[in-house]
């Protein structure tokens, strides 16, 4: 059986709806990191039996959550025993705008995933860009990197649309089938 964590840090509860989602497509086991930017007992261990790691933080100022960032700066004792090497990783944010800069924090994530020597898996996602295009579409946001999604800062987690909530479903899907011919 092919075992995929998503570790996420959430301030308002929309990213953590949408970790809900990854994990529903790929089975995955979900990981908070707490508001002080610490791991679970037991979430380190996890993430070394993982076959595939996804990250999951809001875009805030441009990039991860600070709760995110130490999380990052803590996976250096994992990084230098390169315990994550190898393995399949990918990742998601969610901004209050359509932009928001969300690219930055993919980027981020990404490059935490290169730095453990890990191998990077994309949405595999057509962005819906036809002129019957509706917000609420799948990967209206656009984003081949990872996921991404917009809610409102004055949205409640049980708003956001159901068609970003999809689209971070179909990316945990993507995850762990990729994760599975790795392992296979």
């Amino acid at each position: 059986m092919t075992k995929v964590v998503v570790v996420y840090h959430s301030g308002y509860g929309h990213t953590q709806r949408m970790a809900q989602s990854v994990a529903e497509g790929a089975g995955a086991e979900l990981i908070a990191i707490d508001a002080d930017g610490n791991l679970p007992a037991g979430g380190w261990e996890a993430l070394d039996a993982a076959d595939a790691i996804v990250f999951g933080s809001p875009t805030y100022m441009g990039t991860v959550s600070w709760q995110f960032k130490k999380f990052a700066d803590a996976s250096s004792k994992a990084w230098f025993s390169q315990k994550w090497k190898d393995k399949v990783f990918a990742g998601f944010t969610n901004s209050a705008t359509m932009n928001g800069d969300k690219l930055s924090t993919l980027h981020y994530l990404f490059t935490l995933a290169m730095q453990h020597s890990g191998v990077w898996v994309g949405t595999g996602l057509m962005p819906s860009n036809s002129k019957a295009a509706q917000r609420n579409d799948v990967n209206y946001v656009g984003s081949f990197s990872g996921a991404m999604a917009q809610s409102p800062s004055d949205a409640g987690a049980n708003e956001m649309l159901p068609g970003d909530l999809e689209t971070a479903r179909l990316f945990g899907e993507r995850v762990a089938a990729t994760a599975k011919k790795f392992k296979g």
